[in-house]
């Protein structure tokens, strides 16, 4: 008997890659298996717009090509415009579709709609990258704000 091979789905805006994505892509590649495919859905301009009240520092199309170049990615799309669970799930066929720790209300928001549409799909939160440093985008672009380059 063969095993079809599991998909799994992830997310996010992906602005300004740093190691929290990076342990974020790896844990839901392992989740995938050997034979099995991680598909990264990139948020889209508009939706980072609406979502996180800011643009996004790179452009959706730029951002989908450094995330689709990352070794644990097999393919990187990007999202609908609008946002949409429902045509994510029915195009890709996932198995598993994992968050990050701190996407909690889009978890909630996830879990709401597999439930009223009966998907079956297992949804995983992943764990928090163990490090002394907290790594988040919004931290990365406050920190750049603050760097004074010296005159020349």
């Amino acid at each position: 008997m063969v095993k079809n091979p599991r998909t799994v789905i992830t997310s996010g805006v992906f602005d300004l890659i740093h190691p929290g994505h990076i342990f974020l892509l790896k844990f839901a590649k392992k989740l995938a298996g050997k034979d099995g495919r991680l598909i990264v859905v990139i948020a889209r301009d508009e939706t980072v717009l609406r979502r996180k009240r800011r643009k996004p520092i790179l452009s959706e199309n730029d951002r989908l090509k450094i995330v689709n170049s990352i070794k644990y990615v097999d393919k990187a799309v990007l999202g609908f415009n609008p946002m949409s669970f429902k045509k994510i799930i029915e195009k890709y066929r996932p198995d598993v579709v994992v968050f990050g720790y701190d996407q909690k209300s889009i978890m909630n928001a996830f879990q709401k709609e597999a439930t009223t549409k009966k998907w079956k799909i297992k949804i995983v939160k992943a764990p928090k990258l163990l490090s002394r440093r907290r790594y988040s985008t919004t931290q990365l672009i406050n920190k750049a704000k603050n760097i004074h380059l010296s005159e020349r």
